[in-house]
């Protein structure tokens, strides 16, 4: 009999997976599928019974393209009742806007306005799909906008038309009455030979274009962020300090690599550790309060068993990462090196400008040379990071 643990997953963890995750075949551009296709209603199923809380999909996860109305609603009033079984809901919802060859040169920033505007009809009949499963954050992952011959557009044009596009959807979901907020996901490249906002920096700036900022925030993933050589903890953190991060995905990617999208944790263990850190606020800062969804698959070497492994580590790798990053910041030794700050009375700049500061800052006495010199302590900061990780200590 298996034995239950503090570090096996529950619903209160929040944790979600993708249709496209956890029912993900194995293939790839150089092989067929290794495994057979799942049915949705199974997937919620199996996801219910190892702990996880949340499924999230593409319209086209769930509802083949091209489906008619009443196929539509058969298929979601088995998928409703599945989760209603299950006890899994559905926390966030988007659309498969780059499988079908009409977009090839992207959708919302193609130079066709035919191809524009079926992007946006069929992005508005997947909102309400999600809607109606309960959703209440909508992604947009533009995976084919952008350009392999920069020739073919202005990407001012391009952007242009992004913003066009999530305007007008800003609008269908508020006069619909929806109760739904937008997350933007960035990508460098792939499939695209690259995509336009490619880092969740260049996202944020973009939502403060928007009509209804208010409403859009970002999504940042692991791999992504990595794929560009970024740091994916500085990203997330920045969208944290801006109040725009509204989703987010995890999962394992080696730098300079394609998309892997591995199993949480599997890859670049540290900064995996900082990232929980960030999000579970142990180290005094808020706690992010959303779904912690992966958005990952198992190894093409895995039948059904292996994937329902995957999914388990995941979890269980986040929790172990979060009690680690919990016993990091109350260590005495840890306190001790991050409160080692300067005695000295120093002016509030956070207070704002004012002659009275500025003179204030003027007249205070620094000793330059020997903070210049004086020893951080940050080798042995990251030393008791690692033995915290290695459950050398704690």
């Amino acid at each position: 009999m298996a034995i239950m643990s503090s570090f096996d997953p529950t619903p209160a963890d929040r944790f979600s997976f993708g249709l496209w995750t956890v029912g993900n075949p194995g293939r790839d551009p150089f092989g067929h599928a290794v495994r057979p296709v799942l049915d949705p209603c199974d997937i919620v199923a199996k996801l219910g019974e190892i702990g996880a809380w949340g499924v999230n999909l593409h319209d086209e996860d769930l509802v083949p393209f091209g489906s008619s109305a009443a196929e539509r609603d058969r298929i979601v009033g088995d998928f409703k009742r599945a989760m209603a079984d299950s006890g899994v809901v559905c926390p966030m919802a988007t659309t498969n806007l780059f499988s079908q060859p009409i977009f090839k040169d992207g959708a919302f920033t193609s130079n066709d306005p035919a191809v524009r505007a079926f992007a946006i009809r069929k992005t508005m009949d997947a909102i309400d799909l999600g809607v109606e499963l309960g959703a209440s954050t909508y992604v947009f992952w533009g995976g084919r906008e952008g350009a392999e011959s920069d020739a073919c557009r202005d990407p001012r044009t391009a952007l242009a038309n992004f913003r066009d596009a999530i305007d007008f959807l800003c609008g269908y979901v508020k006069d619909q009455g929806y109760d739904l907020r937008f997350a933007l996901e960035a990508k460098p490249n792939e499939p695209r030979g690259d995509i336009y906002l490619s880092t969740t920096g260049h996202m944020l700036h973009f939502i403060s274009t928007l009509d209804h900022s208010e409403m859009v925030g970002v999504n940042p993933e692991v791999a992504h962020e990595t794929m560009a050589g970024l740091s994916f903890v500085h990203g997330v953190g920045q969208a944290m300090e801006c109040g725009k991060l509204f989703h987010i995905d995890l999962n394992g990617q080696r730098i300079g690599r394609y998309d892997q999208d591995l199993r949480f944790g599997s890859e670049d263990l540290k900064q995996a550790f900082l990232l929980v850190r960030l999000l579970e606020g142990t180290g005094g800062g808020a706690r992010y309060d959303g779904p912690r969804h992966f958005d990952a698959h198992a190894y093409r070497t895995e039948d059904h068993d292996g994937v329902w492994e995957f999914a388990r580590g995941c979890m269980r790798t986040y929790k172990l990462l979060a009690a680690r990053a919990a016993a990091f910041d109350a260590d005495p030794d840890v306190q001790a090196i991050l409160s080692g700050t300067t005695e000295a009375n120093l002016v509030d700049v956070g207070a704002g400008y004012s002659a009275a500061r500025g003179e204030a800052l003027r007249g205070l006495e620094i000793d330059a040379e020997g903070l210049g010199a004086k020893g951080l302590g940050y080798e042995r900061l990251d030393q008791l990071m690692v033995e915290h990780m290695m459950g050398a200590r704690g």
